[in-house]
């Protein structure tokens, strides 16, 4: 063997050590895989090919020109998740914490061109400390260059944040700007300012878990769509996510072959209760309807009121929005209205058709919800629907009433098929409180108001809260028998599949943001 070569094979060995054998224990006893120990389980086997490995930072201040680690802290490069294409960098942390360089980020940058260029979806694999203070603006420019290149790649390429330990600081607005962002848990946190500043500047006494850990974050401020186990659970959870997807903007998921039946399920029509004011679950409406155990939900713990999620319906990829009625009676309020409109414009980004299962009394009301702004934020879920261009069926399971149900993907914002079960009721309001408007005189003179208000509310039901006078003018499109759901959607679907919209020459519009 020849000393050009032994030289190599010792470069490359030393780099695959990263910042040595001791600081990989360390991550080991943390129950942190290493950044290649992540790559290597992520990837179909051997097919990771690795980009910049000998890569070293140029920097010479604070005697930095004397600790040179090959690939400066990130391991970059493409390989194949169930055969298909991606690229991916894993930030690793037993080199200088993991920090950020002007190096580290061109490595990254450099990938994420590639991506673009080639059509495949982006996985960053977060685990550092931070920019690299020694390296002062050069590493902010880093960062930067990252955010550039995440909105450029935004609605072209599937964008996915594993968040697998620290993430503070700048480092957390590449991940905010992904499509999705997933945390593990006791393991990961994310912060714009840690403990310590909080504690400085609001004298709150807070620990990096409370203030920005997995919980926090999938829980509260809904930053994390996904939360894991650990290193091993959250890796296995993107490459189901990438199974719905497209390779990029340009492609359609593709399907899954599965045998079909006469797809009758007779289980949907016992859901409903026949109280209207009586809650039921809608993950058994979606289990219904879907494909066997195909249903990966979206932004699970957080704005429950309203449920996201992917799943396939006839083998086809689609996304589901649903009211919730066992939360806050599946009302429209401020953050289910931002959670489904994020999931709806990345459906329609990547070309993925949307159904929208409907059971909502309207929008929640109160001082907190208006002084929120509910009313900017609802116009976000009524933009997103309204400028979806892919394939959109409603199902209208029972209430559909006041402005939510123009919202919900009715007719009147570009629904290509709306359903109704004959249990929907589509009103401007509830029997009760029309009736007390539309009667309140004859209610008042009535010798039992009581009596004449249940009477009325009766009158009012028998009259509007139904689906027939919708489907009379054309808004429902069909109502149908709830076994019977599962069956038209397939047929929906496919119908739909090669839907097509010209839209009108525009730069952008103007989200209400």
């Amino acid at each position: 063997m020849s000393k050009a070569i032994e030289n190599l094979q010792a470069k490359i060995k030393q780099a695959k050590l990263g910042g040595g054998q001791v600081r990989i224990d360390k991550q080991h006893e943390k129950k942190k895989l290493t950044a290649r120990e992540r790559i290597d389980y992520f990837l179909d086997e051997g097919s990771f090919e690795e980009m910049g490995m000998l890569v070293t930072h140029r920097t010479t201040d604070f005697n930095m020109d004397k600790q040179q680690f090959y690939g400066d802290g990130v391991v970059t490069g493409y390989g194949a998740v169930d055969g298909r294409l991606v690229y991916v960098y894993a930030q690793d942390f037993t080199v200088f914490g993991g920090a950020l360089s002007e190096t580290h980020a061109e490595k990254i940058c450099k990938i994420m061109d590639k991506a673009v260029q080639v059509g495949a979806p982006i996985i960053g694999l977060n685990d550092s400390g931070g920019a690299r203070i020694q390296e002062g603006v050069r590493s902010l420019g880093g960062y930067a260059d990252i955010f550039y290149r995440n909105v450029q790649a935004s609605g072209v390429i599937p964008q996915i944040s594993a968040i697998m330990g620290p993430c503070a600081g700048g480092a957390v607005y590449s991940p905010a700007m992904t499509d999705f962002t997933i945390m593990v848990q006791d393991t990961s946190y994310m912060f714009v300012t840690g403990p310590n500043v909080v504690k400085t500047v609001t004298n709150e006494e807070v620990s990096s878990e409370e203030l920005g850990g997995a919980s926090a974050h999938s829980t509260k401020s809904g930053v994390t769509h996904f939360t894991a186990q650990n290193d091993i659970d959250c890796l296995m959870q993107i490459k189901k996510l990438l199974s719905y997807m497209p390779q990029n903007n340009q492609e359609k998921p593709e399907d899954i072959e599965i045998q079909l039946d006469e797809e009758y399920r007779e289980q949907l029509e016992h859901i409903v209760p026949e109280n209207a004011n009586k809650p039921y679950d809608m993950h058994e409406v979606i289990k219904g309807i879907i494909d066997e155990d195909s249903f990966f939900e979206v932004h699970k713990n957080y704005a429950d009121n309203i449920l996201v999620g992917f799943s396939r319906i006839g083998g086809k990829s689609v996304g589901i929005i649903a009211n919730q009625p066992m939360s806050l009676a599946g009302v429209l309020d401020v953050d289910a209205s931002k959670k489904a409109a994020r999931f709806v414009r990345f459906c329609d980004a990547f070309n993925i058709p949307l159904l929208v299962l409907v059971d909502v009394p309207g929008f929640l009301p109160g001082t907190d919800q208006e002084w929120s702004g509910i009313i900017l934020h609802g116009a976000k879920l009524l933009y997103a629907l309204s400028e979806a261009t892919v394939p959109r069926v409603t199902v209208i399971t029972r209430k559909a009433y006041g402005g939510a149900y123009d919202v919900m993907n009715s007719k009147h914002i570009g629904a290509d098929l709306n359903f109704a079960w004959p249990t929907a009721e589509i009103a401007v309001m509830g029997a009760k409180g029309a009736s007390e408007i539309i009667f309140r005189k004859e209610i008042a003179s009535a010798e039992n108001p009581t009596e004449k208000l249940l009477e009325k509310e009766a009158e009012y039901a028998e009259t509007f809260a139904n689906p027939y006078k919708a489907a009379q003018r054309g808004f429902i499109d069909e109502v149908i028998l709830p076994k019977d759901t599962r069956r038209k959607l397939i047929k929906a679907f496919t119908m739909l599949k090669n839907k097509d919209v010209l839209r009108p020459k525009r730069k952008h519009g103007n989200i209400p943001l």
